[in-house]
């Protein structure tokens, strides 16, 4: 019974000693994505790139609006001497290019939304794959993100150097 007792109190030790040396070894680390999206030179490229794909739209919308516009003061200038049956072609056709404009700046908006989306994406994959590497070399566990964290204690490491010397940031 003894000899049980003493290997129960034994194999207990071991493994609060392995726990506690292992607790020890880990390694947390935290950077803050957001910042780091904001040095990132593709960041200017991409903006740029979605500026320029912005303006293109804006450009057509205008020109769309002007169309309307004009056929509407044409409309308006002349319609107490058109027939009741070209008045309301004109109406008709005058509401079909307000549609068509609002139609266009709708998806216009939902381009501008997909062309950031597949802009910004790669870049943020880039800096996932980044942290990983970095993770991966320093034997880090966990690596939080520092934008979305309230507090950050002391035994965490913050990474950023790291991440911004693999990416060539300096």
């Amino acid at each position: 019974m003894k000899k049980i007792l003493s290997i129960t109190v034994l194999l207990v030790a071991a493994f609060t000693i392995s726990n506690t040396i292992t607790a020890q070894s880990l390694k947390f680390g935290h950077i803050n994505t957001n910042e780091l999206f904001e040095i990132m030179p593709e960041k200017k490229q991409a903006y740029d790139a979605l500026e320029a794909h912005a303006a293109q739209l804006e450009e057509t919308l205008t020109v769309m609006q002007a169309e309307g516009e004009k056929k509407y003061s044409d409309f308006i200038a002349a319609a107490d001497s058109l027939s009741p049956l070209i008045r309301q072609t004109k109406e008709t056709e005058i509401q079909e290019i307000s549609q068509r404009i609002q139609q266009f700046q709708q998806q216009a908006q939902q381009e501008i939304a997909n062309k950031e989306k597949e802009l910004i994406q790669p870049i943020y994959e880039k800096i996932r794959n980044t942290i990983k590497e970095v993770a991966d070399e320093g034997g880090y566990i966990y690596i939080f993100d520092a934008a979305s964290l309230l507090h950050i204690g002391t035994q965490s490491e913050d990474i950023m150097q790291a991440v911004k010397a693999k990416l060539g940031i300096l």
